[in-house]
């Protein structure tokens, strides 16, 4: 596929949907946005309203996504329940909503004869297997409900595409960054909270002792990874890990973000949170062959872009 003409974004109000969008859209893609606006805010897409058309709407209205699919070349399935504490707190909502509501897409993409899906998923499938780097062909691990949707939605996209003949690409996300990302949600990623202390010169909570470390990966990389993904010529039925090869531990983290703020606060450490992973770092060797996939944002050059949008 060399050009996307129509395309459907399932949670593009939201912090990676949003920023796909604008990605098509300079592409010139025709763009539609489902969304429902429990995590998603309609002010990610205010700049480009008038050029998308916008329905609030839920993936788990299985004849919503059916109408919404006809005409579309690719969907990329965004939505989800991404809070991993919540889903431990509420593992059923959360189950209707990420392998109910992402079988909905898949079928729908399917009976309307969409060309390919994109899927969200998590480097949480593989768990706390101290392997380093996790590569796509390790065991899967998962040890929380978020984990388990995850696998589940990687799992049936499979079967779609045995069965049914419908081409689909998995991505498992590491950690994320970037402009848009809700740092009021307790839920939130690590570095959209960190600046929001930053900014407003109050103490940090660290879960652990700090050493911990993730593989973060700027928001427009990952964007970039779902464009590849829907265009490549020979991807269908493959999962790739999206990250960048690289890791920070939680304490540099806030060392870069307290620089950046001109604030020196110590952390209030905490004891680790129930289903959190020590160490992740990516492989992405795969994704490099597959799908032509190179990060070209470094961590910094992130970071900075991303702390000018919260200030």
């Amino acid at each position: 596929m060399t050009k996307i003409k129509n395309a459907l974004v399932t949670g593009g109000a939201g912090f990676i949907g949003s920023n796909l969008v604008d990605a098509l859209l300079e592409q010139g893609t025709h763009v539609k946005v489902l969304d429902n606006l429990s995590t998603g805010h309609i002010r990610n897409l205010d700049h480009v309203i008038a050029d998308i058309q916008f329905i609030e709407g839920d993936i788990r209205d299985l004849a919503t996504l059916e109408n919404l699919a006809q005409g579309c070349d690719v969907v990329f399935q965004q939505a989800a329940v991404v809070s991993v504490p919540l889903t431990v707190e509420d593992p059923i909502f959360s189950a209707q909503v990420n392998d109910i509501g992402t079988l909905n897409v898949l079928d729908a993409a399917q009976k309307a004869n969409v060309k390919r899906v994109v899927l969200a998923s998590s480097c949480a499938v593989y768990g706390d297997d101290p392997a380093l780097p996790k590569t796509d062909g390790m065991p899967i691990k998962p040890q929380t409900p978020y984990a388990i949707q995850k696998y589940t939605n990687e799992l049936n996209a499979g079967i779609y595409a045995s069965l049914y003949n419908l081409e689909t690409v998995c991505l498992r996300y590491f950690n994320v960054f970037g402009p848009r990302q809700d740092p009021s949600s307790p839920y939130s990623g690590v570095i959209s909270i960190f600046m929001n202390k930053a900014l407003n010169k109050e103490k940090p909570v660290i879960f652990g002792d700090g050493t911990q470390f993730r593989d973060f990966v700027f928001v427009k990389d990952v964007v970039n990874a779902n464009l590849l993904s829907a265009m490549a010529k020979t991807p269908e039925n493959q999962v790739l890990n999206i990250g960048t090869g690289h890791s920070i531990t939680v304490n540099d983290l806030w060392a870069s973000i307290s620089t950046l703020a001109g604030c020196s606060i110590e952390p209030q450490y905490e004891l680790p949170r129930a289903g959190d992973i020590f160490g992740s770092l990516a492989d992405i060797s795969r994704a490099q062959e597959m799908i032509n996939y190179n990060p070209t944002y470094a961590f910094d050059d992130g970071l900075q872009l991303t702390y000018e949008w919260y200030r």
